[in-house]
């Protein structure tokens, strides 16, 4: 069976580690398609439209995606692909791995995400010179969806429940909706739960990272805690997330384009292969994937190492160590 992989390698070091997942994925014993497509600064500034219908269409209809990075065009290039592969939870693991300085080398923790909703759906608004608004969405259906998917997620990777993050003491209304139906939902189906507010989350997860395990929030609390986690690993050049939807998924690393470091060959391919891992392992490989996680974690281990963990290896060594360890 050939898979269909759309390819959207975007702007700066994202033309740069996308190739070396692609390197990685093409050693594999499995049968892909890859499609290459542009989205990002470069094409808006060439065509005026940062994400052409071509590269939306071929994202909704390919078995999955896999996406480097985009600069100041993030926002009209990346919700509108999670909306064409019609994702509703944004999975981030964030490990400290041997072998990498880490300011918590005990931490072990994955974000699930809610991806539809919140402040990012979109709706702002200039109503003077004076005064922006911003409405915030939060729906029973998606908080619904998501605690399913969290559910599934734990019982299936061995978990014993998962940790609501949520600020219901404040938005009350929102946070409420989110954080009662996450908890009917999982009473449902007899998983456990606990909840901490997310500010006070923020303080606990840099303390002691080792109380946490899966943790389940709303879309903007997702995305600026599982950033303030990449902290405690050693940074964002080693986190990767996955989009996923009722049929396929978009798979890209947390950081962005780096352009002080663009186009040196120096960008640390770590995440991007890691996601690239985790596509494999969407697509039912998990043996595979796995073999990937190895790879790459022995690297992170023994080298050769980018320079932002300390080594000058480029990024080509470190893609042809994995490979060969593969």
């Amino acid at each position: 069976m050939t898979h269909e992989i759309t390819v959207i390698p975007g702007d700066g070091i994202g033309r740069e580690v996308t190739p070396a997942a692609i390197d990685v994925l093409e050693s594999l014993e499995i049968e892909f398609e890859f499609v290459e497509a542009e989205a990002g600064d470069a094409v808006k500034a060439e065509t005026g439209e940062p994400l052409p219908e071509e590269t939306y269409e071929l994202a909704a209809s390919s078995d999955a995606t896999l996406f480097g990075a985009v600069g100041e065009t993030a926002a009209d290039v990346i919700l509108p692909l999670r909306e064409a592969v019609d994702s509703f939870v944004n999975v981030r693991p964030a490990k400290a791995y041997p072998g990498v300085e880490a300011l918590r080398p005990e931490t072990d923790l994955v974000f699930l995400r809610e991806n539809t909703e919140g402040v990012y759906a979109g709706h702002e608004d200039r109503l003077t010179d004076d005064v922006a608004t911003l409405t915030r969405v939060v729906t029973e259906s998606a908080s619904r969806e998501l605690a399913e998917f969290a559910c599934e997620y734990v019982e299936d990777n061995g978990h014993d429940g998962f940790t609501t993050v949520h600020k219901a003491n404040v938005m009350q209304e929102t946070d409420g909706l989110f954080r009662d139906t996450v908890a009917e939902v999982a009473d449902e189906n007899g998983v456990e739960t606990d909840e901490v507010l997310m500010d006070a989350f923020a303080t606990h997860v840099c303390l002691d990272p080792e109380q946490f395990d899966v943790v389940v929030c709303p879309n903007l609390a997702g995305d600026v805690l599982s950033d303030l986690a990449a902290g405690l690993v050693g940074g964002l050049g080693l986190l990767p997330s996955a989009n996923v939807g009722h049929d396929r998924a978009l798979f890209e690393p947390v950081h962005g384009t780096a352009p002080d470091i663009a186009g040196e060959g120096v960008a640390n391919p770590a995440a991007t292969i890691i996601s690239a891992a985790m596509l494999v392992e969407y697509l039912g490989y998990h043996e595979e994937g796995a073999a990937i996680r190895k790879a790459v974690e022995a690297t992170l281990e023994e080298g050769p190492r980018t320079p932002d963990l300390g080594g000058d290896a480029s990024t080509e060594d470190v893609t042809e160590a994995i490979v060969d360890r593969l």
